[in-house]
């Protein structure tokens, strides 16, 4: 592997901070949100307030600073195309969130949710007709720092009042046939991907109220607690889940599904700044007694989030609560729980030996934890090890490769960046100058500050095939006009910093 390029743990630790706090103000798009309501249906029941909602939650949003594309009563053609370029904008925006308001259903485990123009004649063709929910997932997924799906979507089913449908599959794989085989307005539960959060207004299973006066009970708190200034996401969804058991007696409880990431976030008021610190220990460190009060209270009750928060306050440099032991109790609590950022914490402080008695076999064996559990950091950690060989890990630079690679996939920052420099040094076999590419604008798109500037500064680094495939890339996004040449004059230059967001 090259030992120029290649960005080794502690150097890329101290660097990659440096340069995302440097770049926070040159960044395009920060909040995004894209609010769907589906209330005039013209086949299937129509919903009261599906259209109230969406519209007043989109109204909370922009008042809140999000930059918010509406899309009420859409046909799934028009709707299909505003997700795609809501996608798109995600990839450059720190914050995405997506809010649907309207029919929902699960057909064979898979959930589906449903346009205005909906016209089914057999349940086998509502993959043609509705929109999966992983459509949904994929259009935040790009976001850099945060990403939430908001559904309110688990009401009556739309089928209900439908003759039987024919009862002839067309295609293999479903083979309900009935109205009576759509699950009854309830939802499967979800599975995104790590430091994504997906939000139900009900528990998948259950079945969620339109409510009355204008808004659904979920919509009315989330207009409500939306602009609660200072108060972390976390606890923000909280109170929207407290707000709803209050108004519906308990008979409606909003759900979480998969998981915010390690930086605390506050979507309204002057904590809003703390979420500019891509270091974890100080973006954590950096909050007040008042929410730390609130963080301890949930750790007491086993929240995960909490404890993974007050183990970051814990280390966070300069300040008066400094204590690993604590911080080093805080992520074994949630480790417990089997959360994979908590294993990786747990396994850097047994690694050095901070909080704990230094032990590179417990480290090990919590950093594979965490990796097999998806936590892209691991993964690319465990890269390391396997590259340059350590205690208890035979070097092994083919398994390295494949590690970086998965991390890469996942789009760690460093991982992305390493495995181009792999690809185009010839390293990685079965590769070419497109993959190695394509890691390039991903990890451009994902808001790498290093990248551009290597690319833009030092562009002679990557060989001519992959910078010619590069500019193909900005080329065919709408990022440069010029000629494919590989040469990184202005035009390409100015490609890049579009691409990235500037």
């Amino acid at each position: 592997m090259s030992a120029v390029r290649i960005f080794n743990r502690a150097i890329w630790g101290v660097f990659f901070v440096l340069i995302l706090c440097a770049g926070v103000e040159a960044q395009a798009a920060g909040r995004v949100a894209l609010v769907i309501g589906m209330s005039a249906y013209r086949n299937v029941v129509p919903l009261e307030n599906a259209g109230n909602d969406a519209r007043s939650v989109a109204a909370t949003l922009k008042s809140i600073g999000f930059d918010v594309t509406e899309a009420i009563d859409q046909p799934l053609g028009g709707l299909v195309k505003t997700i795609n370029d809501f996608s798109f904008r995600s990839e450059t925006a720190d914050i995405s969130v997506i809010y649907y308001a309207g029919h929902g259903v699960e057909v064979a485990g898979e959930n589906f949710l449903i346009p205005v123009d909906v016209t089914l004649q057999r349940l086998e063709e509502i993959g043609q007709q509705a929109l999966p929910l992983n459509s949904l997932l994929s259009a935040v997924g790009g976001a850099r720092k945060l990403r939430v799906v908001i559904l309110d979507s688990c009401r009556n089913n739309p089928f209900a009042e439908q003759p039987k449908f024919n009862e002839k599959p067309a295609t293999p794989g479903i083979v309900m046939t009935a109205a009576d085989d759509v699950r009854e307005g309830r939802l499967a539960a979800p599975t995104p991907e790590q430091g994504t959060l997906v939000v139900y207004a009900a528990k998948a299973g259950d079945v969620a109220l339109d409510g009355e006066g204008g808004h659904s009970p979920f919509a009315r708190a989330l207009i409500d607690r939306l602009p609660d200034r200072d108060t972390e996401i976390g606890m923000m969804f909280r109170k929207v889940r407290d707000e709803v058991m209050a108004e519906t007696h308990n008979r409606q409880e909003p759900h979480f599904y998969g998981s915010l990431p390690g930086i605390p976030y506050f979507l309204a008021g002057g904590d809003a700044a703390v979420a500019s610190l891509s270091d974890r220990r100080t973006a954590w460190g950096s909050l007040g007694g008042s929410q730390r009060l609130q963080l301890a209270s949930l750790a007491e009750g086993g929240n995960v989030r909490a404890l993974i928060g007050l183990g970051y306050m814990s280390l966070a440099p300069g300040k008066d609560n400094f204590d690993p032991e604590k911080a080093f109790r805080y992520f074994s609590d949630a480790a417990d729980k089997a959360d994979p950022e908590a294993m990786f914490e747990l396994a850097k402080l047994y690694e050095k030996g901070i909080g704990t008695k230094q032990d590179f076999t417990k480290a090990l064996a919590l950093y594979r934890k965490s990796a097999d559990l998806g936590f892209a950091d691991a993964i690319n950690d465990l890269g390391f090890f396997y590259y340059q060989g350590a205690e208890g890990v035979k070097r092994d630079p083919e398994k390295a490769v494949a590690l970086f690679i998965k991390a890469a996939d996942l789009k760690h920052p460093q991982a992305m960046y390493n495995v181009a420099s792999l690809i185009d040094d010839g390293v990685i076999k079965g590769k070419t100058s497109q993959d190695a590419a394509r890691y390039l604008y991903a990890a451009l798109r994902s808001g790498v500050k290093d990248v551009l500037a290597q690319l833009t500064e030092r562009p002679e680094q990557f060989k001519l095939p992959t910078r010619k495939a590069l500019q193909k890339l900005l080329a065919d996004n709408g990022f440069y006009k010029g000629t494919v040449d590989g040469g990184f004059g202005k035009g390409t230059v100015r490609g890049l910093q579009l691409a990235y967001g500037e």
